[in-house]
């Protein structure tokens, strides 16, 4: 039984933890103590459903650790899961911490194998085998939504290797085991086709996020209703009808940054609709952005900065460039975001008593509407059609 160490809990090191641990030995590492003795008392650090229950029920098999040293030794396959945010000025993912994990694991255990789950640039995991002058490097794409990374995990559309060998079938069939139905498709590819697969499809989720935006954004300016074009649209089953509810504009950790990332790539190389991708999102925002400050509001609140339900992460949301937009016309900002501690947010302030929020607002804004603001439904500005993520 192949044994696996995990460096970074974020969802994707976490979910892959969890979902291993199942039948597979796992010791998980993070730099952060906090983050350890949470999961070591099972609760979990993230907003996911399946995490927390999995922690409670099913983590026998894991170990958390911030033991670096023993975690390098403890895996057969070592699965790198640990940040890269896009760096706007490089134009470039930030993969040090990736390079200095496995460095310094070469350094303790130079024949360990290390699997690179974190995005990264076409090219990376080839140009970091010669840099590193090994060849035990696999990237091994994730396809996860916040909130939802270990169902993702167990019920996966498709398990991608980006090698193409027997090792790479055998951790193929490792995941593959321990989805809960057993029947996703494998696929084994180059290294840099796998880093490439990850990089189209997010782009293309993204890509269809924007088209139905600008749909709606058509539909708003010329007074017709969205939802009806909407649906009329969907009824082809070539396009169909899922990820088609209207936004203020994608966001949250993965689109934003991976666009953006691909746009890069794709530098020296002719297009028109990779680029169109990241510039219709900026002009979503801005469109979004006038229709509030058209409505002359003294006050607006912003009713969650998290771009969907069930998560805890607002890093990159699109609601955040909104609400500097509407910042910068001098006009007064509250928010009630529940997962915030702090009394302000980027010089607005946080209203934890739901009531207090909306008495307080001219203008509610929400991402994404709920229930429990049917009673100011003539105060709340949305585009979610269809009421779901």
């Amino acid at each position: 039984m192949k044994k696996f160490s995990i460096f970074g809990l974020g969802y994707v090191g976490l979910a892959n933890a969890l979902l291993l641990g199942q039948n597979q030995e796992v010791k998980a590492y993070d730099i952060i103590e906090d983050k350890i003795n949470q999961l070591n008392k099972g609760i979990s650090p993230l907003e996911d459903k399946e995490i927390s229950q999995f922690l409670k029920e099913k983590a026998n098999q894991v170990q958390f650790t911030t033991d670096f040293e023993e975690t390098v030794l403890f895996g057969d396959y070592l699965i790198i899961a640990t940040p890269t945010d896009y760096d706007e000025q490089k134009k470039y993912f930030d993969t040090t911490t990736i390079e200095q994990v496995i460095q310094q694991a070469l350094e303790i255990r130079p024949n360990a194998i290390f699997v690179i789950k974190s995005t990264v640039p076409t090219g990376y995991t080839e140009a970091l085998k010669k840099k590193l002058q090994t060849e035990n490097i696999i990237f091994c794409p994730e396809f996860l939504r916040e909130g939802r990374a270990l169902y993702d995990n167990l019920y996966p559309s498709r398990i991608i290797v980006g090698e193409r060998s027997e090792r790479g079938q055998e951790l193929a069939n490792i995941f593959l085991a321990n989805t809960a139905e057993q029947n996703a498709a494998i696929l084994l590819t180059d290294a840099t086709e796998a880093e490439a697969i990850k990089l189209f499809s997010n782009t293309y989720l993204a890509l269809r996020v924007a088209y139905f935006n600008e749909l709606d954004t058509y539909a708003e300016t010329q007074g017709l209703n969205s939802q009806q074009i909407i649906e009329g649209v969907g009824l082809d089953p070539r396009i169909g009808s899922h990820y088609n509810n209207p936004s203020f504009g994608y966001g949250g950790y993965c689109l934003p940054k991976d666009t953006k990332q691909l746009r890069a790539d794709y530098e020296e190389v002719p297009n028109n609709i990779i680029d169109a991708i990241v510039e219709a999102n900026t002009t979503r925002k801005d469109f979004i952005a006038q229709q509030i400050i058209d409505k002359k509001p003294k006050v607006v609140g912003f009713y969650h900065l998290t771009m969907k339900t069930d998560s805890d992460n607002f890093r990159y949301s699109s609601v955040l460039d909104i609400m500097k937009k509407i910042q910068a016309k001098n006009i007064e900002v509250i928010i009630f975001e529940p997962t915030l501690a702090e009394e302000t947010f980027q010089q607005a302030s946080i209203i934890m008593d739901l009531d207090v929020f909306k008495e307080k607002s001219d203008l509610i804004i929400a991402n994404r509407y709920k229930e429990e603001l049917t009673d100011v439904k003539s105060k709340v500005y949305t585009r979610d059609i269809f009421k779901r993520d």
